[in-house]
């Protein structure tokens, strides 16, 4: 398993941009597959978006797409999460993931195919 620390959430206004950054530790950064999900207030975790190894593949959910770029930097050991024009249907606690394989879009999406977590960053968008 990698250790991971989420980073960047705050309070901005609808409309806005955050980026969130996870940390990982370890030296095989590199081989692992990366995810962004979130938590609303009574809700289950949703997923956003995830990253292959190399970075040549990404996947988002369908209610982020153009609004939400994810990255990473294997040098840096951290995977990104741009947010621009941020609504408050975004507020949520997000969670970064990583696993060691890449997977078909339907596998990505669930919480059980991910094997570690981060302890979350909270992004709050008002209206």
């Amino acid at each position: 398993q990698v250790q991971l620390v989420e980073s960047g959430g705050g309070l901005v206004q609808a409309g806005g941009s955050l980026r969130l950054s996870c940390a990982a530790s370890g030296r095989t950064f590199s081989r692992y597959v990366k995810a962004w999900f979130r938590q609303a207030p009574g809700k289950e975790h949703e997923f956003v978006a995830a990253i292959s190894q190399s970075g040549s593949s990404t996947y988002y959910t369908d209610s982020v797409k153009g609004r939400f770029t994810i990255s990473r930097d294997n040098a840096e050991n951290t995977v990104y999460l741009q947010m621009n024009s941020l609504k408050p249907e975004d507020t949520a606690v997000y969670y970064c993931a990583a696993d060691s394989t890449w997977k078909i879009p339907a596998e990505l999406v669930k919480t059980t195919r991910w094997g570690s977590w981060g302890q979350g960053t909270q992004v709050t968008v008002s209206s």
